[in-house]
């Protein structure tokens, strides 16, 4: 059996552990030269319900990414506004490390492997090309391939090619697989009928910040400096992708995290207002590089799906992460693909597909999610379990939780311990 997973993000890392788990034959692809996408340049982790989600998923059996980010994090249980108990990974370490573990279990990875056409019969993807014009064939699909990019949406909806981690003018632009085969794809939204919005960081290089700066944050992992009055920004919150972060605090503030980087949470920040500020008179960006001027532009190409991860119209196909609906965070990201990926074994064995129960926080946000997406005001939100509409749903739902101990019973209570680690061929 053959699972081809296009998009080694988080999403695509986990679908290949899972589907691997599972019993498949795993292939990788990836455009750029790096597995892991944005989580190159991201970090944060079990900040709120990402608490909640990640315990749900080692419970489950799909906890082996959360493992290794616990087992590399520079600072845990931090809080910052908004925010609680949140782990910071190093993003200079992750990615090979996280390389490692998949060899490790047999996964083929292929970098520089842009995926750009399928070959179709009747509604089942036999098989996808790549730039070269190599037909690489398969049983099941999991399309992983984010929501950012080509370049060309990025100079629409944004501000320019920020020069952004993920590359597009080096390595190609991203295409929708499920726009290939045929199925239209959804798009996030934000007020003025503008679509897509600007990822909600930035980072800055470390060298570049004053000592008292960087102590600070080696200590403590989190600084929240005060920007000037005049240079208060209150209506750029609106066009931020994360927003569990669209808080005032973090327009009149400077929310400062350790992530091996300095991971600045703010959309853009002009570089001559950022070298008026005590500290930062030498700052320099890292990612973007125009982190002077924009951001990436994201959720732009999302697939219509079914709450087992299933792309809708398409037999074998299934999606994960940003493709899969206006998720936000590599817990999401993690989350959804585990869930492709052990379905993904279960499609080709004909046996019936796994839908979390709604009693489990992974469950309810995939349900959720793919609810609202079917409105015109759902479009215009984000979903994490670290803020924003769905962190309050969670509490209403009296979903969220610390306590291991709790989150484990409810996995315990609905029979699914370990589910997504079985062995299924």
């Amino acid at each position: 059996m053959k699972v081809i997973v296009i998009g080694a993000g988080w999403a695509g890392c986990a679908a290949a552990i899972s589907a691997k788990k599972a019993g498949a034959q795993v292939k990788l692809l990836e455009r750029t030269d790096m597995i892991l996408g944005l989580g190159n340049v991201g970090g944060i982790m079990r900040n709120n319900g990402r608490f909640t989600a990640a315990e749900e998923l080692i419970a489950l059996g799909g906890g082996d990414l959360i493992k290794l980010t616990d087992e590399n994090a520079r600072h845990k249980n931090i809080d910052f506004p908004g925010h609680k108990h949140a782990w910071l990974y190093d993003v200079n370490k992750m990615e090979a490390i996280v390389e490692k573990y998949l060899l490790s279990l047999g996964i083929e990875i292929h970098k520089c492997k842009r995926v750009i056409d399928v070959k179709m019969k009747d509604n089942t993807l036999l098989g996808i090309y790549d730039s070269s014009g190599e037909l690489i064939e398969g049983d099941v699909f999991i399309e992983t391939t984010g929501s950012t990019g080509p370049m060309g949406n990025c100079l629409k909806y944004g501000n320019g090619c920020s020069m952004c981690v993920l590359r597009c003018p080096s390595f190609g632009p991203r295409v929708s697989i499920s726009a290939r085969a045929g199925i239209d794809d959804l798009q996030g939204e934000r007020e003025d009928d503008i679509l897509g919005a600007f990822s909600g960081s930035c980072k800055l290089s470390k060298d570049s910040l004053s000592k008292n700066i960087i102590n600070e944050l080696e200590e403590k992992g989190v600084m929240v400096v005060k920007i000037p009055a005049e240079d208060i920004n209150l209506e750029k919150l609106k066009s931020k992708v994360c927003q569990q972060y669209a808080l005032k605090e973090f327009a009149e503030n400077l929310v400062l995290l350790d992530t091996g980087h300095i991971k600045m949470m703010t959309t853009y920040y002009p570089l001559d207002k950022l070298r008026k500020i005590s500290g930062f008179e030498s700052a320099k960006y890292i990612d973007p590089y125009a982190g002077g001027k924009g951001n990436s532009i994201r959720y732009l190409s999302v697939a219509p799906r079914t709450n087992d991860m299933k792309v809708k119209g398409i037999n074998n196909l299934f999606c994960a992460g940003e493709k899969s609906g206006l998720f936000v965070g590599h817990t999401e990201a993690i989350a959804t693909g585990a869930l492709a990926g052990h379905n993904a074994v279960r499609y080709s064995m004909g046996i019936p597909l796994l839908i979390l129960p709604k009693s489990t926080v992974i469950g309810d946000i995939i349900a959720y999610t793919n609810y609202k997406m079917m409105t015109k005001e759902g479009r215009r939100n984000r979903y994490t379990f670290a803020g924003a509409e769905y962190f309050k749903r969670m509490q209403e739902q009296n979903l969220y939780s610390v306590d291991k101990e709790e989150i484990n019973k409810r996995i315990d209570g609905v029979n699914l311990k370990g589910i997504l680690q079985q062995n299924l061929i």
